[in-house]
């Protein structure tokens, strides 16, 4: 095996190699949410979910065939003794020692960054799962990710939620909008996403912090809820965050946003059939209202992590950077 490093922003065909390889591992494994798109996967390879600085890692064969491929996400702000790994075999070369190498040299990668730790997450039945079991790693969190199907919704169901949560939220209003947040709200909408500060997570995670230059530069929002919806696969929504400020809770806000998101969706995506959310594992709160709305559970995602002094230095002197 060699390891070569490569830019997902001008290696198109590499990238495009990762992705097939990502959508048989998903298939092999399983997964049941809609995978990433072509243009997401692209995107995530290059920002992440961050925007932290990450690297992009091949794993070649004798015949430079793309074997497997790992993504290091190296966070700078919070939590700068983690690396986060997001590690892929192809599923005809697995059980032949290649995560195990592709592990080690991302763990030496970490190391020369000087992270004690590495972290990551697979599918709970999977055999990522059975792979990180085997080396010793420590559970951190379960995730649970839950799907709306639309057309299962009662007639008249969203109507009585939504009077259920405007009767407690008095002298509150609404407002939406589509892509980029203008930039007198984002000082507003940058102390929300620093409420999830208080949401699940692993012990020992810094929650990131948000202020307006992080979320891209500020009557203030009290409530949050965010949705994507792929172009490439517009029968999916993707609900993100969902936040309630401190001071406002009590009031349903966390209801009554969702309620009105999907009021919004059905007038303005079409081709849309079905939303997939991902609560950590204690968030009874947002469990609840995702219950209410009709939300059944789809499967699991386990994070682990490991000691980087359980990690081999690779034995692989086949390595680019």
């Amino acid at each position: 095996m060699r390891t070569e490093r490569f830019d997902p922003v001008s290696d198109t065909v590499t990238v495009r190699a990762c992705h097939e390889i990502y959508l048989a591992a998903a298939r092999a494994d399983g997964m049941r949410r809609p995978a990433m798109s072509p243009r997401t996967f692209r995107a995530w390879l290059r920002y992440g979910w961050t925007e932290d600085p990450s690297e992009a890692w091949l794993a070649l064969g004798g015949d430079g065939e793309v074997c497997g491929w790992y993504l290091l996400t190296l966070p700078e702000r919070e939590n700068r003794h983690l690396a986060d790994l997001n590690l892929v075999v192809a599923p005809a070369r697995r059980r032949a020692g290649l995560g195990t190498a592709l592990l080690g040299h991302a763990a030496d990668r970490a190391r020369q960054a000087g992270r004690t730790l590495l972290t990551g997450h697979t599918e709970e039945v999977s055999a990522g799962t059975a792979f990180v079991r085997a080396l010793g790693a420590r559970h951190r969190l379960t995730g649970t990710f839950a799907v709306l199907r639309l057309g299962s919704v009662p007639p008249g169901h969203l109507a009585d939620l939504r009077r259920k949560a405007a009767a407690a939220a008095v002298g509150y209003s609404l407002v939406s909008w589509e892509g980029m947040t203008a930039e007198h709200r984002l000082a507003d909408v940058a102390a929300l996403l620093g409420v999830e500060a208080d949401a699940p997570r692993a012990a020992g995670e810094e929650p990131q912090g948000w202020d307006a230059a992080r979320a891209e530069r500020g009557g203030g929002l009290a409530a949050i809820t965010q949705l994507g919806v792929d172009p490439l696969d517009a029968s999916w929504g993707i609900q993100s965050l969902t936040a309630v400020a401190g001071p406002h809770r009590g009031h349903r806000l966390g209801l009554l946003v969702k309620v009105a998101m999907l009021e919004l969706l059905g007038a303005h995506e079409p081709y849309l059939t079905q939303i997939v959310t991902r609560t950590a594992e204690g968030n009874e709160h947002m469990d609840a209202i995702n219950t209410e709305l009709g939300f059944t559970i789809l499967e699991r995602q386990l994070s682990w992590e490991l000691n980087m002094v359980r990690i081999p230095w690779p034995a692989n002197p086949g390595t680019q950077s």
